[in-house]
């Protein structure tokens, strides 16, 4: 025996991983590429949010290295620990899933922008949040904030309703703290896309209507980004077609 150790294989792992992300990496930017162009929108006008909800943070390390530079997290604790291992100083989280108010303040410590404000209580607590986290040096910036809305009144699912609206819509935008940077929105799972982000769009031009910088327009995900970039969506959530299938540890 030689007494050589086995070469470790974490380097070869991190190769192959690296390449897969990669090359769905150049494909869906392409996709979206392909789908302004349909749409007659510039080029550019519409950005890739990398789901890394239930993936390690080497994988978002990788995709940070491939250029990537905001993330999207569902869960307050998955990213938080996230957040700690990977303290990058540009890189910009975003907290797309529901949030509870009490995850308020953890989550004003390393959120940039929430996608998921349905409630006057919600933006309250996390207007307070973003207060303090100001105060004390944590952020140095108003918190963004998207409003989720309803497209189909099921409160299961999240999201305000299209008559609340308005006034949500007020108090984020007079709150201190948030900044009211536009809309988000999930196509309920039995009806038309089309139609949904149809009604969405409309939605938003409302919004637009009544605050003018409030234009960010977060829709579309893997299986549906084409027909929310044709109707104005600005920002596409994507897990799946970038990430690949779910962990088996994450269930």
């Amino acid at each position: 025996m030689s007494g050589q150790r086995p070469e470790p294989v974490v380097a070869d792992q991190d190769a192959v991983r690296t390449a897969e992300l990669s090359a769905r990496l150049d494909g869906l930017l392409a996709r979206i590429d392909t789908a302004v162009a349909a749409a007659g929108r510039p080029a550019g006008s519409v950005r890739l949010l990398p789901v890394t909800k239930f993936f390690p943070a080497a994988d978002v390390d990788i995709l940070y290295r491939l250029g990537r530079r905001e993330f999207g997290e569902s869960r307050e604790q998955e990213a938080s620990a996230k957040v700690d291992q990977l303290a990058y100083d540009d890189i910009e989280w975003h907290m797309i899933g529901r949030l509870q108010r009490n995850k308020a303040r953890a989550v004003a410590r390393w959120a940039h922008t929430v996608h998921s404000v349905d409630s006057e209580r919600l933006a309250n607590a996390l207007d307070r949040a973003a207060q303090d986290a100001l105060a004390a040096g944590e952020r140095t910036a108003p918190l963004r904030v998207l409003l989720q809305v309803s497209l189909d009144d099921d409160p299961g699912r999240g999201g305000v309703a299209p008559a609340d609206l308005p006034a949500l819509a007020d108090l984020v935008a007079k709150a201190p703290g948030l900044d009211l940077a536009g809309l988000m929105a999930i196509p309920p799972l039995d009806a038309a896309t089309d139609a949904s982000f149809a009604n969405l769009a409309t939605l938003h031009t409302s919004l637009l209507a009544q605050h003018a910088d409030a234009t960010e327009l977060s829709a579309g995900m893997s299986g549906d980004l084409e027909v929310a970039v044709e109707h104005g969506s600005t920002c596409v959530r994507v897990g799946t077609a970038l990430m690949g299938a779910r962990p088996i540890t994450s269930a």
